[in-house]
């Protein structure tokens, strides 16, 4: 079996424009990919490990070229489990709405945990080389605006960072289906455009392999 992990990062659950259109999603994926398992992280719901003194050092030894010993190594563990369950991963699936022309502080929060080095990418003679390799993510999101305009494309921070971390772990193949504007055009607006982006993420899920 194939595993299509489901990184939530929205806390409005059924609310959620931006899970109305990840549901769509699902649903195709799932009627057309038997092979398939997919696991829910809900970054909302989930106790991720804070970034200690103690857990930053750690990231410095390894930065350092060294293998992680002692307490170090213990107060890894739960980070470790955390880039285990992620590289364990067939394929991503990313639920994120815009908050302040970015990403919600949860994504960002397990972002940092996980992209570490020797874990998802190394520093070798000809430069960083990523080491999440031959996978895809699927970014679902909505946001408030309509950020594909002229004026307020140099707002968005949210696909531009999403596709330059993860492109720097190896992850190039991203697919953005996004739901805009959700607020600027008033409650008609917003239909449509959830209609249209999951008729958008249906058939992404459809060609997806």
């Amino acid at each position: 079996m194939k595993k299509l992990l489901h990184i939530i990062a929205t806390p409005r659950g059924d609310e959620s424009r931006t899970l109305k259109v990840t549901r769509a999603f699902l649903d195709s994926f799932q009627s057309t990919h038997e092979g398939w398992v997919v696991e829910e992280l809900n970054l909302f719901k989930e106790e991720l490990p804070s970034l200690t003194v103690k857990r930053v050092d750690g990231k410095y030894i390894l930065l350092g070229g060294k293998d992680l010993f002692g307490e170090a190594k213990d107060a890894w563990e739960e980070i470790i489990a955390e880039i285990d369950r992620f590289m364990s991963a067939d394929a991503y699936l990313v639920s994120t709405p815009m908050w302040n022309f970015n990403i919600p502080y949860t994504l960002k929060h397990y972002i940092d945990i996980i992209v570490q080095p020797k874990y998802l990418f190394r520093y070798t003679a000809e430069g960083v080389e990523g080491l999440v390799k031959g996978k895809k993510m699927v970014v679902i999101a909505s946001r408030g605006g309509e950020y594909s305009t002229e004026e307020l494309r140099p707002f968005d921070f949210q696909e531009p960072y999403l596709r330059t971390i993860f492109g720097f772990v190896g992850l190039t193949d991203i697919t953005f289906v996004v739901a805009q504007p959700m607020d600027a055009g008033g409650p008609d607006v917003q239909k449509q455009n959830i209609e249209e982006a999951q008729k958008r993420a249906r058939e992404v899920a459809e060609g997806f392999n």
